[in-house]
This record gives structure tokens, C-alpha cells and sequence, in this order.
């Protein structure tokens, strides 16, 4: 199974009613900031649409309750997936992929 990964997404904003598209299955998930592309998350997961919608939705804080903005939602995040068969398997990918990245960046220093 030859995999890649989607294009990148802006995350979407619940209260203007857009809704996440991600595989409900295995898979990796990288989240980061739009206007620096600095890494905000990355996982391998059992269910990538569970996991990129556990972002966000995590309980309201009590200053929610008087009008104040919860950061994480405030953020201007965009999220990328890649698919995989089983758990297993996104676990071996994303260990690769973060051997690159960190053979890259010793190079890059």
C-alpha cells in the first residue's frame, strides 16, 4: 500500500459551521501554525478523525464562560493526514519521518 500525505487543511472553525475531513482509520497526523508552519502536533493514531477533533475540543474553560477566547480554538492551525492500514504501521512511519526530520535539522545546524 503505497501512501501520501493529503494537502494541507485549514483546521476548521466550529461556529461557522466546517466540519474536519480525515480518514475515521489509522494513520499519522501533523498539525501546525499557518503563518509560521511551526509544528503544533503530530501523532500516530487508531483513528486520525478522533484524534485532529480531540485537538480542539477539549472541555470549556471557565473563562470561556464570560466571553474570553479559548487559545487553542483561536489559533490559526491547518493539518495534513496520512493513511495507513494498522496502528503498527503508522507507528513504524512516523518513527521514520521523525528520523528524517532529525537527520535534516543535524545537517541543517
Amino acid at each position: 500500500m503505497i501512501t501520501t500525505w493529503s494537502e494541507w487543511k485549514r483546521y476548521p472553525k466550529a461556529v461557522r459551521g466546517e466540519r474536519l475531513e480525515a480518514p475515521i482509520g489509522p494513520g499519522i497526523f501533523e498539525v501546525r501554525h499557518a503563518s509560521s508552519g511551526a509544528l503544533f502536533a503530530f501523532e500516530a493514531t487508531d483513528n486520525i478523525a478522533h484524534a485532529l477533533s480531540s485537538i480542539t475540543s477539549g472541555a470549556k474553560s471557565f473563562a470561556s464562560w464570560f466571553g474570553k477566547r479559548d487559545p487553542v480554538t483561536s489559533l490559526d492551525l491547518e493539518y495534513r493526514t496520512f493513511a495507513t492500514s494498522t496502528r503498527e504501521e503508522a507507528k513504524v512511519a512516523a518513527e521514520r519521518m521523525l528520523g528524517r526530520r532529525e537527520a535534516y535539522l543535524s545537517h541543517v545546524a
